[in-house]
């Protein structure tokens, strides 16, 4: 099997667990924080919706160099429930080309993280990538979780049940 088969295979499910989450991020509470040093609801929710756009630029690129970015910032402004889920659509269809496309050789290549002279990464393409956007992507999709049961909407089941709904494998 290919490494583009197998980031795919976890690609759909992560993707689809996040969609399912952010079909039930509120409107009206886009400035709503658990917390003085917690990040927005809204701005979460389009971080979540964002995040498979850098991943394809993971794929794509031959490096990041965050204090030289580039590729344009995106917003995270929160306009409605439609266009956050519009932009995970959107950015899910350019990150999940790019997987496809890409042969192992160019997966298992060096892909360079750094901001400035500082190196922040430096080690293959496809690790870059389960950990810049897979985990980082699943963490920011989980605390979004905690954010809807903090004001008393229900969790999805996303790796098992949760205490609002029952889990079944899709």
């Amino acid at each position: 099997m290919k490494i583009s088969e197998l980031l795919l295979q976890d690609f759909d499910v992560e993707i689809s667990n996040t969609r399912r989450t952010l079909e039930r991020v509120p409107e009206g509470k886009n400035d709503w924080k658990c917390h003085g040093k917690s990040m927005e609801l809204g701005k979460l929710a389009m971080h979540c919706a964002s995040l498979p756009l850098f991943g394809s630029y993971i794929i794509l690129d031959d490096g990041m160099d965050m204090a030289a970015p580039k590729r344009p910032k995106t917003s995270l402004e929160f306009t409605s429930r439609d266009a956050c889920l519009q932009q995970l659509d959107d950015s899910a269809k350019a990150c999940r080309d790019a997987i496809a496309a890409s042969p192992d050789e160019a997966l298992a290549a060096p892909w360079k993280f750094s901001y400035g002279e500082h190196l922040i990464s430096h080690g293959p393409r496809s690790l870059a990538f389960r950990q810049m956007c897979f985990n980082h992507l699943v963490h920011h999709t989980a605390q979004l979780g905690v954010y809807l049961r903090l004001n008393d909407i229900p969790v999805p089941a996303l790796y098992g049940p949760s205490a609002d709904e029952q889990w079944s494998p899709k």
